[in-house]
């Protein structure tokens, strides 16, 4: 096993060409006098004990430090935070995200971490492999340190594979093409039933009458990384042409056949109604109504811990162009109207030291990005019998993964990409209109 983890460190080594290595910062204050209080806001409240728990342990190291931990959900977090950023009341720290901090970065509302790794000599040789590169820009400038690392996966209800008669072999090793659905398709088929009990490969299928669907997909963004990313770029389709390339491609055709297929599964009853994934694809899954979906390891203790059904965890099925996984790190980010910015850092540094990461490690909530945090994860993972193979398989296989773009105007994206998926899904636009429109929209804010 720590071999197949220790190829995880190669999930980044694609990326890294795009960076250069040396930054600067103008943005630090000499340390304050007396005790400080540290705000540190995250979005997932799966991980909010084993933060809490890093915190616990800082403080006791750094008894004139006080960390102050605020958990928001992924919506209310991001409008939050930027709310606070202009009214100068952000936390002094926040969990960034890939697609999100260079947005923030070129409004000058993060500080540049670069002279403090250098002063502290942070020894960036203990992330895996090219992982603190990806919170460089094309200036050179950084703006975190690497905390975790993902992939996703099939989540499947053990007891409704088992019901239909499917293995688990089989469920590892589907195929996936946007013209009949390959093997997928007829797995998720296999899986509908309706509520007669007939499942979707009956051609007395009753589509309006599903008493569960085979599959349950969540309202989808720019990213897609848990709805369309795995089956569009396995097609050979990408959303640019290079992580920082400006030039998106959401009117090719290979990424308009995606999704006319993933809607047409909707359509088939196969895939559950846009309607009924307003709480979530997970609460369908625990209620029973959905036999499978698509998620990322961060989720991994959510799932099993759900205390309605048991959960499985299956290889994404391969298209035409081979098994696809989006890959994601999160950073720490300390915003640049900070009053302590020297206790912010040292708070950063300690959240992606080794101490810290095995910390988070062992409550086996996602990967940390340190060998020794995986490790930890690992052990969690296999002392409560969780098989979590199919995630770590993903990120050792250097063709599988790849990193979404980093790019500006990430908001504004997320908002047309959104909106042209809603028509979609809602029935008010056709796939290949409303995606060329949305690309035009998209591509008009670069230029």
């Amino acid at each position: 096993m720590k071999k197949t983890v220790a190829g995880a460190a190669c999930i980044f080594i694609a990326a890294v060409s795009f960076f250069t290595a040396s930054c600067s910062s103008k943005n630090r204050t000499e340390k304050s006098s007396g005790p400080v209080t540290i705000k540190y806001e995250l979005w997932d409240s799966a991980q909010l004990p084993a933060y809490q728990k890093c915190a616990d342990v800082f403080m006791q190291k750094n008894p004139d430090i006080k960390i102050e931990i605020t958990q928001l959900g992924w919506g209310d977090y991001w409008t939050g935070l930027q709310t606070e950023m202009v009214g100068g009341s952000a936390s002094d720290v926040f969990t960034d995200h890939l697609a999100k901090f260079k947005e923030f970065a070129n409004k000058e509302q993060l500080i540049d971490l670069t002279s403090y790794i250098k002063r502290d000599n942070v020894d960036a040789s203990i992330y895996l492999n090219g992982l603190e590169k990806l919170w460089q820009t094309e200036d050179g400038k950084c703006y975190g340190l690497p905390k975790d690392w993902d992939t996703i996966a099939i989540v499947y209800n053990i007891d409704a594979l088992k019901k239909a008669g499917i293995t688990e072999a089989e469920a590892n090793n589907l195929t996936w093409n946007p013209a009949d659905g390959g093997t997928f398709e007829k797995f998720i088929a296999e899986l509908s039933i309706d509520s007669s009990g007939r499942n979707g490969l009956d051609p007395k299928f009753d589509k309006n009458n599903v008493a569960q669907y085979g599959f349950a997909l969540n309202h989808s963004d720019d990213r897609g990384q848990g709805q369309f990313s795995s089956f569009a770029v396995s097609t050979g389709w990408m959303y640019t042409d290079g992580l920082y390339n400006h030039s998106y491609h959401y009117d090719d055709p290979r990424f308009i056949a995606t999704i006319k297929w993933l809607h047409r599964m909707e359509l088939k009853g196969f895939e559950a109604p846009y309607a009924d994934t307003n709480n979530g694809a997970n609460t369908l899954l625990f209620s029973g109504k959905a036999a499978t979906l698509l998620d990322g390891s961060w989720m991994i203790g959510t799932y099993v811990s759900n205390g309605a059904i048991p959960v499985g965890f299956a290889l994404l099925p391969k298209g035409p162009e081979g098994r696809r996984s989006m890959t994601n790190g999160l950073a720490d980010s300390i915003w640049a109207g900070t009053k302590h910015s020297e206790e912010a850092w040292q708070w950063v540094k300690f959240l992606a030291s080794e101490e810290a990461q095995k910390i988070v490690g062992s409550y086996g909530v996602v990967f940390p990005a340190i060998q020794s945090g995986v490790d930890a994860a690992l052990k969690t993972y296999a002392d409560k019998g969780i098989n979590v193979k199919a995630f770590t398989d993903e990120a050792a296989d250097p063709d599988c993964t790849f990193v979404y773009p980093v790019l500006d105007n990430a908001t504004k994206v997320t908002e047309i990409m959104t909106r042209a998926f809603d028509k979609i899904s809602l029935g008010e636009e056709e796939e290949s209109a409303a995606l060329s429109s949305a690309n035009a929209e998209v591509n008009a804010l670069f230029k």
